[in-house]
């Protein structure tokens, strides 16, 4: 009989949310719908974890567990942390470890496992099962071709660039809205394009369709559409028991609805979120899915709620709680620190941007002088321009800072090169790949590919037969070369393991004639081949790239580092899911906390509000906000004085300000005090020096 030992050091709400349910006679667990309601802090992750050991260890087949997460990262670290309990628990004699690890294979983002369905039913869709995903910058070019064709781009008037015309289609797709009212509501300016928009993604979807090319967000959208099939619907619900799905308020209507579907009764539902923190509308979240979670079945979802908060003392979760309390709509919730008191956060009072940053440069150094380490602080804004001052005067006074940004590793042209070589040779329909792999030949401009493609086309897409193509003289010697990778890379007895390495052979001296410096790019290329040693197929490879792409590439390395710390410079929405000992958050003034763009609609400024929730729920022990009274106005002399006063923030009320230290930093004062003993005893009557002037 299963113990409960591994719940033992849980709380007595994470351990009723982890064992919600009822054991069934013979092996398993049955339950209803279930929302975990888990403050700033209350140990999500542990608790999902848990309850994935508990229903393993009741005899539920790993197998037929659904884990959905938005990073992969998350998804490996919950299958991580649920096989090591089940190990604990069960002991690796009975072999429990191994066979957990083994079997628990749905765990992932919503678009991996979407991506796995829409494969596994691709016949049943009318897909080809080889099709490409595209990642947004591949969308992005596409639009911009259709752009071209379809004449959009040579309007009298200013027609949406490719990148917004993206965003426009990504919103409408995962918010299920009338184009006309995302555009009323997100683009105002290009509310009049409505008709031509409508035109330019029709073309898109038709484009896709015929080249077997899905878009990051077709993988929603097919599985959406599958779900509307009852018998499809039906055979996917019958592959799993048991639906946890991490960081719910994250979710879009898309992605609600596909769980709901999948499991209309709510039989095996568990999904963990926090309401306060629901900060991603930009990009289609929906704070309502997780408020209206519990009303969505019959009977209702059970609700635990997680307070016991394990990161921040109480003064910093008094703020929280106080911020949050006037929020009108909400799961309302009191956090508990279980750290002690701590030290009242404090509200800052500085004269201008400058002030701030020299406050705030001090403040650091005097706590790395109280033994608090640069990196356990951060500094976190609200838009990333905040912080441009700040980093002026980091550098003034050689406070070494990291800020979080980086050139995406799929946008840089290298990359792209290799892996367009090998989406070709996946999916001979790619005339994107295409396009992109032929020019990288010398002499082979646009026009010499588009004929190679034409020619490539009318004889059924296969490599063979472009050894019938006449290429340009000045490729004439690397075009065998070219055919013969591409041939050996789509015979499909060709084995996966060592494609890229060939890929690369040919591609290397392509690198070292188009790009300087190379030396750097040819090391993202080994990484390359390292990384894809990990997938089972090239397919994986390519697809899970795409999805879940690393954050940054390399560069031509600099100076070394030889500092032993630096500080942490973030956004907010970047932040979220860290914690640092101090932090400090810029510009509590009304236009920066709530955002301007945010003032006209209620439900942004509540957004706004969750947002500073949680900024302050990145303390762990010391919380300092910022108030600037002026900001210089931009245009003008560079010596000039112009400026406007800030208004304090609307979130900063009387409730709020009582869990606030207000302070503000000595002015400076005289130099000396010989000025004052000479005016001593002066009695000058200015008015009436005034009054001889007339």
């Amino acid at each position: 009989m299963p113990t409960v030992s591994h719940l033992a050091h849980l709380t007595d709400a994470q351990r009723r949310a982890a064992a919600y349910g009822e054991a069934l006679p013979g092996r398993g667990l049955r339950s209803g719908p279930l929302l975990i309601v888990a403050g700033a802090g209350t140990g999500k992750t542990d608790t999902l974890a848990h309850r994935v050991a508990h229903l393993v260890i009741h005899g539920v087949d790993p197998a037929r567990i659904l884990m959905l997460t938005f990073t992969r990262r998350a998804a490996c670290e919950l299958r991580r942390r649920a096989h090591d309990l089940v190990r604990t628990a069960l002991g690796e004699g009975a072999g429990a470890g191994e066979d957990v690890a083994r079997r628990m294979t749905w765990a992932g983002t919503f678009h991996s496992v979407g991506n796995r369905l829409l494969r596994r039913y691709a016949r049943e869709l009318r897909l080809d099962p080889q099709f490409s995903v595209l990642d947004r910058a591949d969308a992005a070019d596409l639009l911009d071709v259709l752009r071209q064709e379809l004449g959009l781009a040579r309007k009298e008037q200013r027609f949406p660039r490719k990148d917004t015309c993206l965003q426009i289609y990504s919103h409408r797709v995962n918010t299920q809205r009338p184009l006309q009212e995302c555009l009323d509501s997100g683009f105002p300016w290009c509310a009049h394009w409505q008709e031509d928009l409508a035109r330019l993604y029709r073309a898109y979807v038709e484009r896709k369709r015929r080249e077997s090319l899905l878009d990051y967000d077709d993988l929603l959208l097919y599985w959406h559409v599958m779900m509307t099939e009852p018998g499809l619907a039906a055979r996917l619900a019958a592959d799993f028991d048991h639906v946890l799905v991490d960081e719910y308020q994250d979710t879009n209507r898309l992605q609600a609805d596909i769980l709901h579907a999948l499991k209309p009764d709510g039989a095996g539902v568990a999904v963990v979120g926090d309401d306060a923190q629901a900060i991603y509308s930009f990009r289609a979240a929906t704070v309502d899915n997780i408020l209206d979670f519990p009303g969505r079945f019959t009977p209702r979802a059970e609700v635990i709620t997680l307070t016991r908060n394990f990161r921040s003392t109480q003064r910093v979760l008094d703020l929280a709680n106080a911020l949050m309390a006037e929020a009108p709509r909400q799961y309302r919730k009191a956090l508990r620190a279980s750290r002690g008191q701590g030290a009242r956060p404090r509200l800052v009072t500085v004269p201008d941007l400058s002030g701030q940053a020299e406050y705030v440069c001090a403040e650091v150094l005097r706590h790395r002088e109280a033994n608090v380490p640069l990196r356990r602080q951060a500094v976190l804004f609200r838009s990333s321009s905040h912080s441009d001052l700040l980093e002026i005067e980091l550098g003034r006074r050689g406070i070494p800072f990291v800020k979080y940004g980086g050139l995406r590793f799929l946008d840089t042209a290298h990359v792209k090169d290799l892996l367009g070589i090998l989406r070709w040779a996946e999916n001979p329909r790619n005339t994107l790949a295409a396009f992109r792999t032929l020019q990288l030949l010398p002499g082979m401009g646009p026009a010499n590919a588009r004929r190679a493609i034409e020619h490539f086309e009318a004889r059924g897409r296969t490599f063979d037969a472009l050894h019938g193509f006449g290429p340009p003289a000045a490729c004439a010697e690397d075009w065998p070369r070219l055919l013969g990778l591409l041939c050996a890379l789509a015979d499909p007895r060709q084995p996966w393991p060592g494609q890229v390495s060939q890929a690369c052979r040919w591609y290397r001296p392509h690198l070292e004639r188009l790009y300087e410096p190379f030396h750097t790019r040819r090391g993202d290329l080994e990484q390359l081949e390292l990384l894809s040693a990990q997938y089972p197929s090239r397919e994986r490879f390519l697809t899970e790239l795409t999805l879940d792409p690393p954050a940054a590439t390399s560069d031509r390395a600099g100076r070394p580092v030889l500092d032993e710390d630096y500080l942490v410079l973030s956004t907010i929405h970047s932040a979220k899911g860290m914690e640092w000992d101090t932090v400090y958050l810029l510009n509590l003034v009304d236009g920066t906390f709530p955002s301007e763009f945010a003032t006209g609609k209620p439900e942004l400024i509540e957004e706004e509000r969750r947002l500073l929730y949680v900024g302050v729920t990145r303390a762990r022990n010391d919380l300092t906000l910022l108030e600037p009274l002026r900001f210089h106005v931009t245009a003008q002399h560079r010596y000039g004085d112009a400026h406007v006063y800030g208004g304090r923030s609307r979130f900063l009320t009387d409730a709020v300000l009582e869990c606030l230290e207000c302070v503000a930093p000595p002015a400076p004062g005289p130099s000396g005090s010989g000025g004052d003993e000479r005016a001593a005893g002066v009695s000058l009557d200015v008015g009436e020096r005034l009054k001889e002037m007339w």
